[in-house]
């Protein structure tokens, strides 16, 4: 099994509801998000999935959050933008968009350089 990993960032603010802390105001965040890819098979080339084919599938789910306010896009409207709730929703978003020869194994956020949440599945 071949595992394929790539990181994409973007710059958002959110408000947590319900938080009870700071947390609940406004504040932002660098986003680093990191995603993981597994496949068996190699293609004609001998790579696994293209590394540029996959920052491109995730700079397109991350677009719509880029210099936002989390809370007012879609589906953080009506689900508390919460990283653990941001890794998932990526997750379902990219698995939609890789190819059927690699399948998504997991999607790391990080909303800080010490603070990391993954999501698996």
């Amino acid at each position: 099994m071949y595992e394929l990993t790539v990181k994409g960032h973007f710059d958002a603010a959110h408000a947590l509801h319900g938080y009870p802390g700071e947390c609940c105001e406004l504040h932002g965040h660098t986003w680093d998000v990191e995603v993981t890819v597994a496949g068996d098979a190699l293609d004609d080339v001998g790579i696994v999935y293209d590394f540029k084919e996959l920052k491109a599938d995730l700079a397109s789910v991350l677009e719509p959050f880029d210099h936002a306010y989390l809370n007012d896009v879609e589906p953080f409207d009506r689900v508390n933008p919460t990283a653990e709730n941001l890794a998932r929703v990526v997750f379902e978003a990219l698995t939609g968009k890789v190819g059927e020869q690699v399948h998504v194994v997991e999607v790391a956020v990080w909303e800080s350089p010490v603070a990391r949440i993954a999501y698996r599945p």
